[in-house]
């Protein structure tokens, strides 16, 4: 995998364990139809200890994952910004009124991105959600540039 300078790349909200320098920020609670993220104060590294604790569950079930953004190599960046963080803005809903209590809004991409209106959203976003309604699979298929 293409090492990311994780110095000048903002953070990518959504991300996967697979990713260089991942961090857990949240967990997911909350039910199948209404998930919820609470945010963490600090970001912890993602570990294999950690891995072997949650096993056989998938990490991105239980924690919201944090990684440098993959930019170019991520299917959802247009060569400027994050169209799913454009997509989440434009399509969901408001979950809650305040900014969340999120240990990585200085260096997210979404917050770098559209600001307050994506964080007001961003609490219902799972990265795997293996029960998606309808809105979330089409949000998190890939828009052509």
């Amino acid at each position: 995998m293409k090492e990311i300078n994780i110095e000048k790349a903002p953070f990518c909200p959504s991300a996967r364990t697979e990713l260089d320098n991942s961090i857990i920020y949240g967990a997911i609670g909350g039910t199948v139809t209404k998930p919820r993220v609470t945010y963490f104060k600090q970001p912890q590294p993602f570990t294999d200890k950690l891995l072997a604790k949650i096993s056989p569950i998938t990490p991105t079930e239980v924690f919201r994952i944090a990684a440098p953004c993959a930019a170019s190599n991520c299917q959802h960046f247009d060569g400027k910004d994050c169209r799913l963080a454009q997509r989440i803005v434009e399509k969901l809903s408001v979950v809650v009124e305040e900014l969340p209590p999120c240990p990585i809004r200085r260096d997210c991409r979404w917050w770098q991105q559209s600001g307050k209106v994506a964080c007001i959203r961003c609490p219902q976003v799972i990265t795997n959600n293996y029960n998606p309604s309808e809105l979330m699979r089409e949000l998190a298929e890939p828009a052509s540039v």
